[in-house]
């Protein structure tokens, strides 16, 4: 019991400091060490396993940050920075002009952003299936998605409602919850998928797809939004160059090439060669090379550009990452100071239902994976307008 209150003690601290605009992972890590130092002082659990310690809990704390660190950047981490490269190199070559210009005639025949908009939350579920990763499809879908959608009318921060919401349904044969349910469930992942989550979803995503349309349309129109043509480069986040105007259109397929490449060499494909995503952004960005070598025909500065790719990592690394990192670290100390597991064994006591304990469960998993505090954030980002809403839709444009 003592444990749930220091818990709770902690949450509060932890986001009423979100709350007032302290930087969020200071105030994750900070939160980390309180609840394992509570946990090493009243002895609630071990932090580490035998193979793992130091052999002295004042530093066994801080090596849970650095193994959760290291396990992180070798996973996730790298494949969102990759991404964050291959993005920040798309702008440099003017790609995501390009992307546009060719869908500039097709879209202009569908006279309403919002129709547009449900369009794209339907293409943005087809993805969920070949791309597991919930950053890392946001991210894919912010260099591909966001700037075709501020440039046809939709407002910023309807377009970043799409792309939060793009795995609200955790779904696919390579998602890792379903691959765990379907062991559970002692059935193939592939029947698993096809006979029961493949229904709900397609239900699901109908019905969301016009909720997306419409209540979009009310709150831009509540709060007034107006597109101008004349700002679309600061709503997108890019700046227009000359170059981006001289870019030939065949540019428009690097975007797309990673996609291409994950989708193809998949199981669910038929394919027998795998690929990962932080391969695919590779590949992707040395043929974005290729094409710059022929047509700029500059050797030295061509391949100077290439600093690009890990400048874009670099700031992922900064922004996404580390808060990944700090959130795992502060879930870390929820869990091994016992804080879930009394919980859960509370409500399991009392003889709450089964739909009590799905939302707890649900409730505690939000709480428990860093990814799902961005999701949730951005579930919720309506509600959040009226608290710095555009220095949040700034950081997602910066990821483009």
């Amino acid at each position: 019991m003592f444990a749930i209150i220091i818990g709770l003690i902690v949450i509060a601290l932890v986001v009423t400091l979100l709350l007032k605009g302290y930087y969020p992972q200071a105030i994750l890590f900070m939160g980390g060490v309180l609840l394992l130092t509570c946990t090493a002082i009243f002895g609630w659990g071990d932090l580490l396993n035998a193979k793992q310690t130091t052999n002295f809990i004042g530093f066994d704390i801080f090596k849970v940050f650095s193994t959760g660190f290291s396990s992180r950047i070798a996973g996730l981490g790298l494949t969102l920075m990759a991404i964050g490269g291959f993005s920040r190199y798309m702008e440099h070559v003017g790609a995501s002009a390009a992307l546009f210009s060719v869908f500039e005639k097709p879209l202009k025949l569908i006279k309403s952003p919002y129709v547009l908009l449900g369009a794209s939350f339907l293409v943005s579920q087809i993805m969920v299936i070949f791309v597991p990763s919930h950053a890392g499809l946001a991210l894919l879908l912010m260099v591909t998605l966001y700037p075709i959608l501020i440039r046809s009318g939709v407002s910023p921060m309807s377009a970043l409602g799409v792309i939060g919401c793009a795995q609200f349904v955790d779904v696919g044969p390579g998602s890792g919850n379903a691959i765990l349910a379907a062991q559970t469930a002692g059935v193939d992942v592939s029947e698993y998928f096809v006979y029961y989550q493949l229904p709900l979803f397609v239900g699901v995503v109908i019905i969301l797809t016009f909720v997306h349309m419409f209540v979009q349309r009310w709150w831009d129109k509540r709060e007034g939004w107006v597109f101008d043509p004349n700002n679309i480069q600061t709503l997108a986040g890019t700046k227009s160059t000359e170059q981006d105007k001289k870019v030939p259109k065949i540019y428009a397929i690097l975007p797309i090439i990673p996609l291409f490449l994950i989708i193809f060499f998949s199981k669910v494909a038929g394919s027998h060669i795998r690929m990962d995503v932080v391969t695919a952004m590779v590949i992707s960005t040395v043929i974005a090379i290729i094409f710059e070598l022929i047509r700029l025909r500059n050797f030295r500065d061509v391949l100077a550009s290439f600093k690009l790719f890990f400048e874009g990592m670099g700031k992922i690394l900064v922004s996404v990452v580390s808060l990944i990192v700090c959130g795992e670290f502060f879930a870390a100390g929820l869990i091994k100071s016992g804080f879930m597991g009394t919980l859960i064994t509370a409500a399991n006591d009392a003889g709450f239902g089964l739909a009590t304990m799905v939302i707890l469960s649900a409730a505690l998993w939000c709480g428990s994976s860093p990814s799902s505090w961005v999701r949730a954030t951005l579930r919720s980002s309506r509600l959040l307008r009226s608290c710095r809403m555009w220095r949040m839709s700034s950081a997602f444009r910066s990821f483009s």
